[in-house]
């Protein structure tokens, strides 16, 4: 067995929580290591959906411990409310759940600031989901946040609120912004939320290292995708954390020596939600077509997703900047009805080809998609349980994907539930599973 990290290939919503979900069986822990509570994982067990937005899908696992990493920036109100909602469903959280003492805290004067900042006259807004995930990372970078382990240290974490609210308060009266927040009593409801997580607060890099050592498995568990990395995405629409495979070492405090493998999960297609390029988006009727076919909406906030086509270049990048070992292509059974399947294998950037990606939003926003068209196959793929048993054009379709991008297709997912999966026999991701 090994210690692995599984993480979007695309800009996110690739699928991601099933995947944690099916291979967490096979490990002892499961870590989330950046994001909030904007990043929505769902899952299918049987008839039952689940809406995993903080914690770990691994918590659907009994037995397996699930991480929130020192990376993720959390808010208490959402985890708390993620906590019950798991609890009655069964789920015994407290038992399986660490939160890194070191992980950072939003206030609700984040999301205040986030909305002044995404109206801005002078700003292109970025489209995010205003619960204050970047502020709270902005404070971070500042060095003014406040991490878990001072909101459970109630001398400092007054001490830092105070100046916290007031820095705050001071930016919102400047900008003629109301701030309409009882200091005192929004102290108190944290101080309350300290004592209601302390019992599953921890060291977490401390316990991931004593695990390792102890032979025990790891996954890491990617939000959002890699074309949403603060360094690597489309900047400046990207989020605020690095959500490529490098940020697995930095948002869970384990060193890159310790993993074994990266798995990247892509759609069959691609999707985008919020602002920002998008070469291969398809604004006719078949993007509304696979859009319907898909689900195509936010599990977290319900905003319909920008559905285009496969991308190779942008697979090609994800692949150099994370080293992909396998890649695991979802939703093959969205396209079963498709006369024709375009995919992008080269961008025209300024009358130049290339399959290089731009590093500027001005040259993003000028590519051009250069497509080649593959037959579809007409014919449902659901339930299917091995590569033999897909259509002849869906086989090809995939070996398409697999020779341009230059990495093995290790798994196909057909469907969103844990057993419309298939694990390609002998692939690199079979061994790396174990």
């Amino acid at each position: 067995m090994s210690n692995l990290i599984v993480l979007g290939a695309q800009w996110g919503d690739e699928g991601k929580g099933k995947m944690v979900d099916l291979f967490s069986e096979k490990f002892d822990l499961v870590v989330r290591y950046q994001g909030g509570h904007n990043a929505g994982h769902t899952v299918y067990i049987g008839p039952v959906k689940y809406v995993l937005k903080l914690i770990p899908s691994g918590i659907l696992r009994p037995g397996v411990q699930a991480v929130i990493g020192n990376g993720v920036v959390i808010d208490p109100a959402a985890l708390l409310d993620e906590i019950a909602t798991l609890e009655k469903a069964g789920i015994e959280v407290a038992k399986q759940l660490v939160i890194s003492n070191r992980a950072h805290v939003i206030f609700p004067f984040h999301r205040i600031v986030e909305k002044m900042s995404e109206a801005r006259k002078d700003r292109t807004a970025i489209g995010t989901t205003s619960r204050g995930i970047g502020p709270c990372y902005e404070d971070k970078i500042a060095r003014r946040g406040v991490r878990i382990a001072d909101l459970l240290d109630t001398g400092n974490f007054r001490a830092l609120y105070e100046n916290l609210i007031d820095d705050k308060k001071t930016v919102a009266e400047a900008f003629g912004i109301p701030f309409d927040i009882d200091a005192a009593a929004l102290r108190t409801q944290y101080e309350e939320f300290a004592e209601r997580i302390r019992p599953m607060v921890a060291d977490s890099s401390t316990l991931l290292r004593d695990a390792m050592n102890g032979g025990k498995n790891v996954l890491f568990e990617g939000a959002q995708g890699t074309m949403l990395d603060i360094d690597h995405g489309t900047y400046p629409f990207v989020t605020s954390s690095s959500a490529s495979a490098g940020g697995a070492c930095t948002g869970a405090g384990v060193p890159p020596t310790r993993i074994n493998g990266v798995i990247g999960v892509s759609k069959a297609y691609i999707t985008r939600v919020g602002g920002g390029p998008f070469p291969t988006e398809d604004h006719t009727e078949v993007g509304e077509q696979i859009r319907k076919a898909g689900k195509e909406f936010g599990a977290v906030t319900g905003r319909p997703r920008r559905c285009g086509w496969f991308d190779v270049p942008l697979l090609r990048y994800t692949t150099a900047v994370n080293g992909f070992d396998s890649l695991i292509i979802t939703k093959l059974d969205v396209l079963d009805e498709l006369e024709r399947i375009p995919v992008c294998t080269a961008y025209k950037v300024n009358g130049r080809t290339t399959t290089d990606m731009p590093a500027t939003n001005r040259e993003l926003e000028s590519i051009e998609a250069v497509y080649e068209t593959l037959p579809g196959w007409k014919s449902s793929t659901r339930g299917l349980t091995s590569l033999d048993a897909l259509p002849e054009a869906a086989r090809r379709y995939l070996d398409f994907l697999q020779d341009k991008t230059g990495v093995e297709v290790g798994c196909v997912s057909l469907g969103p539930e844990r057993s419309e999966t298939i694990v390609v026999p002998g692939s690199r991701l079979e061994k790396l599973l174990g």
